[in-house]
This record gives C-alpha cells, structure tokens and sequence, in this order.
C-alpha cells in the first residue's frame, strides 16, 4: 500500500492520497513455494537416508556373505574381493587382486575358464560356470559361478561347491554300490542253489569212482577212464565250491589259523605250480598274530590268486607274497572296521590291468582269459570268501604295471591257539560199530552207506525224506555210536536231529555232511565234512 499528502496551492496539506493492490496471491504463492521446498529437503533427506541404509546393507552382505564376490576388469584382474574370499581360499583381498584369475585357476580348468570370460565380457550372461581355484594352502575348492557383464566390468558371485560335489559323489558310489550288491545277492542265491545240487549230483559219482579204484577194479585201460572220470569230479568240486564261495554258502568254520605256517608251508607248491619262469618271494613280518579263518579256504584262495598271477606273467617274473599285522583305523580303504587285522599281500609284475577292467575284476564269470581259459570265478571266490570271515579283499592295477592284491583277515581269539595246517579236523574216536545214516537225497545216501560199509561199520539208513525216521528208530530199540547226518533236511536241522538224539543217547557222535550250509545254525562244536567227499576224507573224520 502507498500514502502520500496532497498540499494546497499556498503549501498547506489538504488531503492524503493512497494507493494500494491485492497481494493475496503473492503471500499464498510464497507460502506454497516455501512448503514445497520443505518437502522437497524432507524427501531428499528421506532418500540421502534410504540410500545411506541400503549402501550399510549391501556392505553388511559384502562383508558376511560365504559366497565370493568380486568386481573383475576386463585385464582379469579383480577390483575388489569380499572377505568370504579369505574365509573359502585363504588369500587376502590385497593377495587376491594382485593376481590374474588364471594364476588362481587349477590348470585343467583354465582354458574353458578363458572362454567364459571372454564370452561374458561381449555381453553374455554365464550362470552356473564351475571351475576349481587354488587354495592358500596349495590345495582346490570347486567354484560355481554367475557373471554379469556392466560397463566393461564383470560382477560376479561364486559358490564353494567342494563339500556338496564330494557328498554327491559318495552318494553315487554308495548307490552304484548298492546296485552291485543287490545284483551280486541275486546271482548269489540261485548260484548257491544249483551249486548245491551239483554237490548232491558230484556225491555218488565220485564216491563210486574212488571206491571203484580203490578196489583195484578193471584193467589197466578201464582204471585210466576211471581216473580221468574222477578228476573231471574232482574239478567239478573244485568249481562248486568257487560257486559257493561267491554265493557265501560255502560252510565254513573258523579257526585261529597260522598264516605265516600255513604260507610257509604252501611256498612249494606255489612254486611248481607257478612254473619255473616265475620267482615266488615269500616275506613274512615277525610277530604276526593268528587271524580267523578257514585255513583249507584260504590255501584255496591264495592258490587262485597265484595261477591268476601265473597267467598274467606270461613271460616270467616276480610273485610276492608278504604277511603282515596292521591296525585299521575308520574310514580306512578297506571300509572294515577298525581293529587289529592281518594283512596278506599278493604282488605281481605282470601285465596289470586298465581301468575298465580293474571295475569288472570282482564280477562273477567276467574274464579276459578267453574261452575254455579261466572260469571268472577266482577274484570273485575269494572276494566271497574275505567277505564271510569279516575281512576284505583291496585290488590295485595298472596296464603294464602288475597287481597287487591285500587279503585283510580279522585277528583271532587270543585265548585260542593257532591251528597248523595239517591237523584242522575234529576226529571222532569211535572206529566200528553201528552208524545212523540220514540223508533226504537217495543218491548221496547210498553213496555214503557203501563208503561206510566197505570201512566195516554197520549202516542203518533213515530212508524215508525227513529226520524224524531217525528218531523213530531209535524209539525202536536201535542204538547208534555215530551220527552221520546232511545239514538240511525236511522237517528238521542236523542240529536238532542230534540233541534229540542225544537225550536218548547221550553218548553218540555226530557228523555232519553239508552241501551248501550256511555258517549260521550250524553248531561250532559239531564236526563237519562238506559234499563231494571221497572214501578217504570220510574215514579221516571218523577214524582221527
């Protein structure tokens, strides 16, 4: 608003002249802008905030994330490191980007590395890019990677995967395992059934054979047909118990045995067997203590291993042999557990084995021998037989480099003496009398008796299919010095057939003949003859 006098002509003030306008939208446009200007310092505050926060936080993550990051120049060189970089390789981020990522990479890795960087720098986007970085320490951890490509840099983010693809690993051998051994369980069964009828079917020709020779029947051609009949048997049982020795049916009964005796005293024979081309190394350890075993399966076992050798050696060489004591400790590569075990190596210098066929060595039937030259049978027996006394068998090979193979055998009872080979059977003392003679197969029944006979015992045979007409006869009347007995029968086991029998006579011995038996429900204090058997091996276990 503006005054001012209004003055006579004469100088005297005869009015006041005011003028004035309306600043009313003046003030209220002022007052609006000073609003918005306080909104607008209240909103970049707000943000100066928001931003100050997210950077804390996107530090905070730096900082604590396990997963490495980095910020990579185009020259391979990182910017910047985050700490999990030291927590996951050990290297210090002032060490981390002196360096090139390819002086950090595992050599094998490098090329294919290369070219996913020079992929991700002409705008490609890489995820799930794994490669192995080199530790502090010298050793390697497996990355996964994800690269961004942004104003000529690459930020990246890697994951230690080290621990999740060893894990995986050991789940893919454990169900590779698995699979083998429910396959290796299936063959087992029926190859431990139809091992046990050949036993049965081998019991009366053989029998018959050997009594035959031993009476000295026939001329001089007709005896050489029979001898050759009979070592056909011969090889025949020989197979059926590599059959039932994978199968883990072959009756076994386990003994503190000498292996250093029993090894010893095998030396010659692994020699001529061997041949003269081939140098048998016999190195035993002192104090090597008894191990659990079968001493007649394990002399077949390591004479397996020896002709396997042999034939891998063509042109001569080395067969070592060493025994041993060792502890084995968990998570040992034998995967026994841990205790005090023997250890039996076996070592050639022949042509080894490759890769492929080192994974198949343990197979049933598999083998590089040819036809009508091996049976595929032998690394697998005796993987069978170390399985079933509580040991393992390790198997290492090279093309052009020999095999070694380690036999691991639990240590024995230390209140129990070793037995040498040569006095591994239970005799039973009576030398005539009146035998019991059970057996549900007919065949291998009269196979028996004629055995018996021909020794001078008298035989009563239980002819009908089942225990119980044993015991009938002796509800008859009958009495019985021996018992001899097949393992599985209808009805009833050996076993229980001889404690009943033992009610009534209490002073009877017993005998078993077993096919295939299992070692469970057989009694250990029970003497056992396996089938096939000949005249001889019967009268050993009856006459002592």
């Amino acid at each position: 608003m503006l005054s001012q006098p209004i003055r006579h002509e004469k100088g005297h003030v005869s009015g006041i002249f005011v003028g004035g306008h309306d600043v009313s939208e003046h003030v209220r446009s002022e007052k609006a802008r000073i609003f918005t200007e306080a909104r607008v310092d209240a909103l970049n505050s707000d943000i100066e905030r928001q931003v100050v926060e997210r950077a804390d936080d996107r530090n905070l993550v730096w900082k604590i994330s396990p997963d490495l990051m980095g910020v990579l120049r185009a020259d391979g060189h990182f910017e910047t490191t985050n700490p999990a970089w030291h927590a996951v390789l050990g290297w210090t981020e002032t060490e981390v980007v002196s360096m090139s990522i390819f002086e950090m990479l595992h050599p094998e890795d490098a090329p294919r590395t290369r070219g996913g960087f020079e992929a991700i720098l002409t705008g490609a986007t890489v995820t799930q890019f794994e490669n192995r970085y080199r530790c502090k320490d010298g050793g390697y951890r497996l990355l996964s990677w994800i690269g961004v490509p942004e104003a000529g840099k690459i930020y990246c983010i890697g994951r230690d995967i080290t621990a999740e693809r060893e894990a995986a690993s050991r789940l893919a051998l454990a169900e590779e395992a698995l699979r083998q051994s429910q396959k290796l369980e299936a063959l087992g069964q029926l190859t431990g059934g139809v091992a046990h009828d050949f036993n049965d079917l081998l019991m009366p020709i053989m029998g018959r054979l050997d009594m035959l020779l031993r009476r000295g029947i026939g001329d001089a051609r007709e005896r050489r047909l029979m001898e050759g009949a009979l070592q056909s048997a011969e090889r025949a049982r020989t197979l059926v118990q590599r059959l039932l020795a994978f199968a883990r049916r072959q009756p076994l009964q386990t003994i503190n045995v000498d292996v250093p005796a029993l090894i010893t005293g095998m030396a010659d024979l692994i020699a001529s067997t061997t041949g003269p081309q081939i140098r048998v190394v016999v190195d035993i350890a002192a104090d090597v203590p008894a191990a659990l075993a079968h001493a007649n399966q394990l002399e077949m076992a390591l004479l397996n291993l020896s002709l396997n050798a042999r034939d891998a050696m063509a042109d001569g060489g080395t067969l070592r042999i060493t025994v041993g004591a060792d502890t084995v400790a968990e998570g040992h590569r034998t995967q026994l557990p841990s205790g005090n075990y023997v250890r039996i190596g076996v070592a050639d210098t022949g042509s080894g084995m490759d890769a492929e066929t080192l994974a198949r060595a343990v197979e049933p039937f598999y083998s590089t021998k040819g036809i009508g030259k091996g049976t595929g049978l032998g690394l697998s027996m005796v993987h069978g037989l170390l399985s079933q006394l509580g040991g393992a068998m390790t198997l290492s090979s090279e093309a052009g480099q020999g095999t070694n193979i380690e036999l691991w055998l639990p240590t024995g009872a230390a209140d129990h003496a070793p037995v040498a080979p040569g006095n591994r059977h239970t005799a039973i003392a009576q030398r005539f009398g009146r035998i019991l003679l059970v057996d549900d197969e007919p065949l291998v029944r009269a196979s028996a008796a004629e055995m018996l006979l021909d020794m001078g015992y008298e035989v009563v045979e239980a002819e009908a299919e089942s225990a119980e007409a044993g015991l009938q006869l002796v509800e008859d009347g009958l009495s019985f010095v021996v018992l001899v007995t097949d393992h599985l029968m209808a009805g009833m086991t050996d076993v229980e057939l001889a404690r009943r029998l033992q009610e009534s006579l209490p002073d009877i011995r017993v005998l078993i003949v077993s096919g295939y038996a299992e070692a469970e429900g057989i009694a250990a204090d029970l003497p056992r003859l396996t089938k096939p058997f000949r005249q001889a091996e019967l009268a050993a276990m009856l006459l002592g």
